[in-house]
């Protein structure tokens, strides 16, 4: 019996943890959907969300209104201004498995274990230009004036600055087009990037799962409440 001990709690924990996986997709955030009443005339804004196996990013348009939002993304060197430019791109993450690790063939130890454990954030911003609608890793969605301006402060709060200035970090970056930003908040395997992704969607007016550490989670129940 005491050898079977051991295996049942493994499974009651992988239960766990698929049910609370489960629960945080289905269960709507926030439960009920909030009554929006439609403006003649209201201008719309496209946004969308871009997922791979393990990250989401939120993409806004480039535009006059955008570029005067986020002054130290042209300031820092990224090309918002090259005529094919036609996305920001916006992703939070922790510092170290982000910086660290442009492609799963740079994977280390310790960037990982702090990606599993605790570790600053940063804001990884890219210029993107068109992308492809509709597909598997690409969901868009129009929402109102109001609600992109709470999405806009969402982000532009989200990053940390010095001295009263937002500057990229010196040598932090994947490309010519992307910089890595100082950040407000602590990554944790609980509190990632797709709940930060979630969470700027609801400012957004949108409807995420309660809890979605996965961007399946987070695609998913966006599909299902949106």
């Amino acid at each position: 019996m005491s050898r079977k001990r051991p295996v049942r709690r493994l499974l009651a924990a992988l239960f766990g943890a698929v049910m609370t996986a489960a629960a945080g997709t289905l269960i709507p955030r926030p439960f009920w959907p909030a009554a929006q009443a439609a403006v003649a005339g209201e201008e719309m804004h496209r946004i969308l969300v871009l997922s791979n196996p393990i990250h989401t990013d939120i993409a806004i348009p480039i535009d006059v209104e955008t570029l005067a939002r986020f002054p130290f993304l042209a300031e820092s060197g990224m090309p918002v201004t090259h005529p094919n430019a036609r996305w920001l791109v916006f992703g939070w993450g922790g510092r170290a498995f982000y910086i660290e690790t442009p492609t799963w063939s740079d994977l280390k130890p310790v960037p990982l274990i702090k990606g599993l454990t605790m570790d600053r954030s940063v804001i990884h911003a890219d210029v993107a230009g068109e992308i492809v609608e509709p597909s598997d890793l690409v969901a868009g969605f129009e929402i109102g004036p109001d609600e992109y301006q709470r999405l806009l402060s969402f982000i532009a709060e989200s990053f940390t600055p010095a001295d009263g200035r937002i500057e990229a970090i010196p040598g932090a970056a994947y490309g010519p087009n992307d910089r890595f930003f100082e950040a407000n908040g602590w990554f944790s395997a609980a509190v990632g990037c797709n709940t930060w992704t979630a969470k700027a969607l609801r400012e957004a007016g949108l409807r995420t799962g309660w809890w979605n550490p996965l961007p399946v989670s987070l695609t998913t129940s966006l599909s299902l409440y949106n």
